[in-house]
């Protein structure tokens, strides 16, 4: 007998559940799929929300040869063997067979670069799984060939509807009679993965198999999953929650919490890569212009991972984390940047000065482009006040200097050369 999460699959666009966003009505997936061409495209999601399902799906209804690599298990030759295959399957007016890699961020950039030409010249429509951020984990030329689609984790009424649906049709579940007093666990538990409730349901019928009413509550499902409250998953909710803990711990100048976290993702399997990238974005977002060599370090941490990996690979993480906690902190680079990217939205496309404009023709020369713009060099201190804001935003400030040592010192330059601000 297959496994429940198995039995449960869907077949039809219509039995999916959940991202609506992509695949409901009139939205993006539904209308390639219903107009017979689909692109290729990488879904990017957490564990359990259809990744896999939904490239199934498409393959069904195109009625298109289907062929799938795990990343995990796959080399360069493997990817060329199915490309050369897909080629000879391929006929006029007929969609592209469809490849589907599951985890296409394990592969490494020799694997996704053979690839290239097949995507390209559409011997294959490539659709890739990742649990990844696609900009850090595959290459540009194959990711500019690709639409990425962003899968969310299912919500409470999505997985509400996976647990009627599962007790009342499954071939096996829906000849026994279930109690549903509590869902709060279920649903907490599962963390918006429908493979994860699926086993958790079949975790409690198993458990109450010989009797007449299976019961499904608060309690009886903290029983049969005897959950570890110390337990890592690093695909699962508490992922993100441990992640979360480890950056708060950094950006509150706490290096003993910091490094405790770091340790249950280490003890947990985290993927090291994903732990530096995320002591880069706190340098920048955290530490910033405070101490501007703690992006440096960073960087230099990310680097040493990827060229000498486990076990040692744990000393430059606790070496970069402990710096970044105990150093002073700024976001004012975080907040000068979204602050501009509001003023643009809400100002639109300002005009550039004109003496801030190149002159590489004697028309734009004519029409008073680079006119009047002074060469800071050519002055004392290689400085000279000139207008460089479009005319709208004239003395508007988006970076303001916080309260420690190396930002008050670039405030107090530039309040020299500029004045004070207002």
């Amino acid at each position: 007998m297959q496994p429940l999460a198995e039995r449960m699959r869907p077949r039809t666009l219509d039995e999916y559940i959940g991202q609506q966003h992509l695949v409901g009505k009139g939205c993006v997936l539904r209308n390639m799929i219903e107009s017979g061409r689909i692109a290729s495209h990488i879904l990017w999601g957490p564990p359990g929300v259809g990744k896999t399902t939904l490239a199934t799906i498409i393959a069904h209804q195109l009625e298109t040869p289907f062929y799938t690599l795990s990343a995990v298990t796959s080399g360069v030759k493997d990817v060329r063997a199915v490309i050369e295959k897909a080629s000879g399957e391929r006929f006029f007016n007929q969609s592209s067979p469809i490849l589907f890699i599951d985890e296409i961020h394990r592969f490494s950039k020799s694997q996704q670069d053979s690839l290239l030409g097949a995507v390209e010249q559409g011997v294959v429509t490539l659709i890739g799984a990742t649990t990844e951020n696609p900009s850090f984990e595959v290459i540009r030329p194959l990711l500019s060939r690709c639409q990425v689609y962003v899968l969310k984790p299912l919500g409470k009424d999505d997985l509400l509807t996976l647990l009627h649906r599962t007790l009342t049709t499954d071939v096996v579940l829906s000849c026994k009679t279930f109690d549903v007093r509590e869902t709060n666990a279920l649903l907490r538990f599962s963390g918006g993965d429908a493979r994860k409730l699926l086993n958790i349901i079949e975790l409690v019928f198993e458990s109450q198999s010989q009797s007449d009413t299976i019961v499904i509550d608060d309690g009886i499902v903290t029983q049969c999953l005897q959950q570890n409250p110390l337990a890592y998953d690093k695909d699962g909710e508490l992922h993100y929650d441990i992640i979360s803990a480890f950056i708060k711990s950094i950006r509150g100048s706490d290096p003993d919490a910091a490094i405790y976290w770091l340790a249950r993702m280490i003890e947990g399997g985290e993927d090291p890569a994903f732990i530096a990238r995320r002591l880069v974005i706190s340098a920048s977002e955290d530490i910033g212009l405070a101490n501007p060599n703690a992006l440096l370090l960073a960087n230099a941490c990310f680097d040493t991972i990827m060229k000498i990996g486990w076990p040692e690979g744990r000393i430059p993480l606790a070496e970069t984390t402990i710096y970044l906690a105990t150093s002073p902190k700024s976001n004012s680079a975080y907040s000068a940047i979204n602050d501009a990217m509001d003023a643009v939205r809400a100002s639109g496309n300002l005009s550039v000065p004109l003496h801030l404009r190149n002159a590489p023709t004697s028309l734009m020369k004519e029409l008073g482009y680079h006119e009047g713009y002074k060469y800071a060099h050519d002055y004392e201190g290689n400085f000279v006040r000139q207008q460089f804001m479009p005319d709208e935003l004239v003395g508007r400030r988006f970076w303001k200097a916080q309260d420690n040592a190396a930002e008050l010192k670039l405030r107090d330059r530039m309040e020299m050369l500029w004045g004070k601000q207002e």
